[in-house]
């Protein structure tokens, strides 16, 4: 069951502006997971199975070893999978 209210409707419009903002998509997509984690942890939504996948899959897509710059790939993915999040988040 989806969470509701004014505070899981404010968490998922914040996902969505951090989207939607300019800059780097990999910068973007650690703060947008910055602020679900935050959500989930005042339980302003509820964490699903899915979501836990897709947050998975988001982690190593932003995977970073020393020095190494990420873009390209990382960043295509990045977009892909925060998209499939920014849907996933009407039942979380």
């Amino acid at each position: 069951m989806p969470s509701t209210g004014p505070a899981a409707d404010a968490a998922r419009a914040a996902f969505r502006d951090r989207l939607a903002a300019k800059g780097h998509v990999v910068e973007n997509a650690r703060d947008a997971v910055a602020g679900l984690d935050a959500a989930f942890a005042s339980g302003a939504l509820v964490r699903t199975a899915r979501l836990d996948q897709m947050l998975g899959d988001l982690m190593v897509a932003l995977e970073q070893y020393d020095g190494q710059r990420l873009g390209g790939k990382s960043a295509e993915a990045a977009r892909f999978i925060l998209r499939a999040i920014d849907r996933e988040l009407d039942d979380a």
